[in-house]
């Protein structure tokens, strides 16, 4: 199961990544995380891990995997029979403004019957993290 949101921000690239990339702010732009708190310290990279939770859901270690510093990073979730896997793509457009691409992906066994029982939730909430990623930036 995958899912993908794609809006147009009228920002820089530096200031959506300076919003996507302070993770532990997140509940403060979009109502799909209540909180966000950093597992050690140092700059965001391959290998931060934050513990994340979000409504109607147990809280989830989330560990980045991937990184390109400005541009995007992807972070998964493990648990038993479930792997789910959080994509985070900023692109520059001609205008100088960014496409934003945020997706979540839900690996393993268990993953098609989650997809049928919180589908909808999940859609809703990569939806509104995008919704609230063009919010704050737009007003930086």
């Amino acid at each position: 199961m995958r899912f993908e949101v794609v809006r147009h921000i009228d920002a820089t690239p530096d200031v959506v990544w300076a919003a996507l990339a302070d993770v532990e702010r997140w509940p403060e732009w979009t109502d799909s995380v209540t909180s966000v708190r950093r597992l050690g310290t140092g700059p965001f990279q391959v290998g931060s891990e934050a513990r994340v939770k979000q409504p109607r859901l147990a809280p989830q270690v989330w560990r980045v995997t991937e990184l390109t510093e400005g541009r995007s990073f992807t972070w998964e979730a493990r648990g038993p029979g479930l792997t789910t896997v959080g994509g985070h793509v900023l692109t520059e457009n001609a205008d100088g403004a960014v496409t934003a691409t945020l997706s979540l992906e839900q690996r393993g066994p268990l993953a098609p019957v989650l997809g049928l029982v919180l589908g909808g939730m999940v859609r809703r909430y990569v939806t509104m993290e995008a919704d609230g990623l063009k919010r704050v930036s737009e007003r930086a």
